[in-house]
């Protein structure tokens, strides 16, 4: 009876470690997948920051085409005309570049056809002593082009309290910006992306953006992580389960006197 119960046991505790391999292979499987994933939209990224620069009519025929859909915009080089309205800047806080936190620099760019797009201009330092006072940042007026590449609203960092409040000394300066909610605030036509401009620094601007990567690398990771976890378990199973059992039962036979 002891021992049909001991085998039970064993048999259970195989099913159960098996069953741990073969949830560890799957997830080792499912990270190769969303490695592939991301792969396809790095390419895609990639292909679509080597087309032919759009012009403002080359976006608005873009969206009008895509029905607001704009992931398929996204990283598409553009050359834009139109004039900036400073009224309307917003620096966005806790941005970092190089590794120094400072601000980006939001303006948007009123278009010829009385339309507007919110333009990520560049980043400026944080003064630590006081954090009202901005570095200075020219801003041409009249008609000016904007070389960039299109991208989504601005990036979300966490925060407490409403999402939409600003600094009362400063309203100009905020966490985030919900580009719905600019949109109503100020009155402008915005379109449904934002620009990311691109060039050497200038009007006391800096714009040594980082390229986004694949992240292929940490899924490959994870993928090795379970794959070794799987073959850790297998190992476990197969040792404890069968042939240390295996082993001692030899060993019990050998030490019995004839």
């Amino acid at each position: 009876m002891m021992r049909k119960r001991g085998n039970l046991w064993r048999w259970l505790a195989t099913l159960g470690g098996m069953l741990g391999v073969g949830v560890a292979i799957a997830l080792g499987f499912w990270q190769l997948d969303r490695a592939a994933q991301k792969q396809q939209r790095h390419l895609a990224m990639q292909a679509q920051a080597a087309a032919q620069p759009l012009d403002a009519t080359g976006v608005q025929q873009a969206l009008q085409a895509q029905a607001g859909d704009v992931q398929s915009l996204l990283y598409r080089p553009v050359v834009l005309q139109g004039q900036w309205l400073p009224a309307h800047s917003i620096y966005l806080d806790n941005r970092q570049m190089q590794g120094r936190p400072g601000f980006y620099v939001f303006t948007p760019l009123q278009l010829g056809s009385g339309q507007a797009v919110l333009v990520q201009r560049g980043w400026i330092a944080r003064n630590f002593q006081d954090r009202q006072a901005l570095q200075a940042v020219q801003t041409p007026a009249g008609p000016v082009t904007v070389q960039g590449w299109l991208a989504g609203p601005p990036a979300r960092l966490y925060e407490l309290g409403d999402a939409q409040s600003s600094d009362t000394q400063h309203p100009q300066i905020r966490q985030n910006l919900d580009l719905g909610a600019f949109a109503r605030a100020s009155g402008l036509p915005l379109w449904p992306v934002t620009v990311v401009q691109t060039g050497a620094a200038s009007e006391g601007l800096l714009r040594a953006w980082p390229q986004p990567g694949s992240g292929v690398a940490t899924h490959h990771g994870y993928a090795f992580q379970w794959f070794a976890i799987s073959a850790v378990l297998a190992v476990m199973v197969l040792w404890f389960q069968w042939l240390r059992p295996l082993r001692n039962v030899q060993a019990s036979h050998v030490a019995q006197p004839d």
